[in-house]
């Protein structure tokens, strides 16, 4: 079994397939140029809907401490994705003052990528491997482009890690058996337009990450 995060939720009905589908992870993107920004209010809302054992993820871009205090004043969200620039030490500044554990999501495009990403083992408790944004993206992830999954076949980290990029039920075997991975995360790849979730395409990516 994959363990599957669904980001990128912003609504009930979006919600209550990730959770009746079985993810181990449900997002919220607090990044206002994406088509998945969401309220912090709406999020709690939401949130609602979550039983205890499925974690909540807010997802970040370059977070100032202001700003991170207002989410977390409304939301009580469980893991904290830094997906900017946010270097190991701003990290680890972060997981320290806001007491939530950080998962930090770095793109991958060759192996001192990887090098990379180790500099961040001490700072943060989980790593997520991104597709790097295409030239002129106005978002750093959610671009729905893919990677060489290759690259992180038999590597071995200190931190648990989670695959993300381009990922869609049609593909996500294939990538589960390229990187290794053990956890995926979904955006894109289970939507009818940009932020807008598709129910069924939830369930059957949750249905097959179930199954491999």
């Amino acid at each position: 079994m994959i363990a599957a995060k669904i980001c990128g939720l912003s609504d009930a009905k979006a919600v209550d397939a990730a959770v009746l589908g079985g993810a181990a992870y449900v997002g919220f993107v607090f990044f206002e140029p994406s088509p998945r920004n969401i309220a912090p209010e709406r999020a709690v809302a939401l949130m609602h809907r979550v039983p205890a054992q499925i974690v909540k993820v807010g997802l970040f871009v370059d977070p100032d401490d202001e700003f991170l205090r207002l989410v977390l004043h409304h939301a009580n969200l469980d893991l904290l994705q830094l997906h900017g620039k946010e270097t190991p030490s701003r990290a680890a500044a972060i997981r320290k003052q806001f007491n939530r554990p950080v998962m930090k999501a770095l793109a991958l495009a060759n192996d001192s990528d990887f090098e990379t990403a180790k500099t961040y083992a001490s700072a943060v408790d989980r790593l997520l491997f991104d597709a790097p944004p295409p030239l002129g993206a106005t978002r750093p992830g959610g671009n729905a482009n893919a990677f060489d999954w290759s690259l992180l076949a038999g590597k071995r980290l200190r931190r648990p890690w989670m695959l993300a990029g381009g990922l869609t039920v049609e593909n996500l075997e294939a990538a589960v058996r390229a990187s290794g991975a053990a956890e995926v995360d979904v955006s894109s790849g289970v939507e009818d337009a940009p932020g807008v979730k598709s129910p069924d395409k939830i369930r059957a990516f949750l249905d097959l990450a179930r199954k491999l």
